[in-house]
């Protein structure tokens, strides 16, 4: 197979050096009177980071700066580097540049309206998650000083407050591709029944009577999408079967 880098040079991909990779980039730019296209560019990974991110830094760096994503933390931690990598959404910072392919495909999260490039316009999706009230509210047990709560009750937060709402469980879902304007999604959901099973919270019946709804939660058709391809091995599908649980069952 032959292709032609930036600089019009053929390049051959047979028999290539397993530290030679191309990353094939989608591109779209608003400014531009053009439908969206793929940029190849050529990365070595003896002379780059070991992550996805790394590679697109380096680009950015060296071969196009007018390439374009979100980063920042680069520990997995704030979920801005959100991707779709290989047919995959992950988040680059964690994903390894050092697989066996010699070509990685990178596409923006599946099924969300694009920014530019790489970024997706993500403001639906925190619409959305100000609508669950994502804070603790105890109008009844109010207190300057801390809300204490037992090791048991704590261990119910597990798996739920690690989100960081990286959006790549909501964009892998196909309920929440056909109806993300009024189907919450797998990651809203997850952060909604972390404040439902807090135990200082007493705003559970709000909650609930909020999310008892064929469109904001039933919409939901265990599809499992969403605990597959969470970077943080969390199971937002677990937690949107307890809520409807919870609701069947009060």
């Amino acid at each position: 197979m032959i292709i032609k880098n930036l600089n019009q040079k053929f390049i051959t991909l047979d028999n290539l050096s397993p530290y030679q990779k191309f990353i094939r980039i989608y591109r779209w730019n608003p400014n531009l009177n053009l439908s969206p296209w793929f940029s190849i560019f050529p990365i070595s990974i003896n002379n780059c980071g070991p992550m996805i991110l790394d590679a697109l830094i380096q680009i950015k760096n060296k071969q196009d700066s007018s390439l374009t994503f979100r980063r920042s933390c680069r520990e997995g931690i704030c979920g801005s580097c959100s991707m779709n990598i290989d047919g995959i959404n992950s988040l680059a910072c964690l994903k390894s540049l050092n697989i066996k392919s010699n070509f990685i495909t990178i596409y923006p999260l599946p099924h969300t309206y694009i920014i530019k490039d790489l970024v997706p316009d993500l403001s639906n999706f925190y619409a959305q998650y100000k609508l669950i009230k994502p804070w603790l509210i105890n109008k009844t047990n109010f207190s300057l000083k801390e809300n204490l709560q037992s090791k048991i009750d704590r261990l119910e937060l597990d798996g739920l407050y690690e989100c960081i709402l990286c959006a790549c469980c909501s964009a892998s879902c196909p309920s929440y591709w056909w109806n993300q304007d009024k189907y919450l999604g797998p990651a809203i959901l997850l952060q909604a029944y972390r404040w439902i099973v807090d135990s200082r919270d007493n705003y559970t019946e709000n909650r609930l009577n909020f999310l008892n709804n064929r469109m904001r939660l039933f919409r939901c058709h265990t599809i499992m999408n969403c605990s597959k391809i969470c970077p943080k091995s969390l199971n937002p599908g677990k937690a949107i079967a307890s809520i409807k649980y919870r609701i069947v069952s009060s």
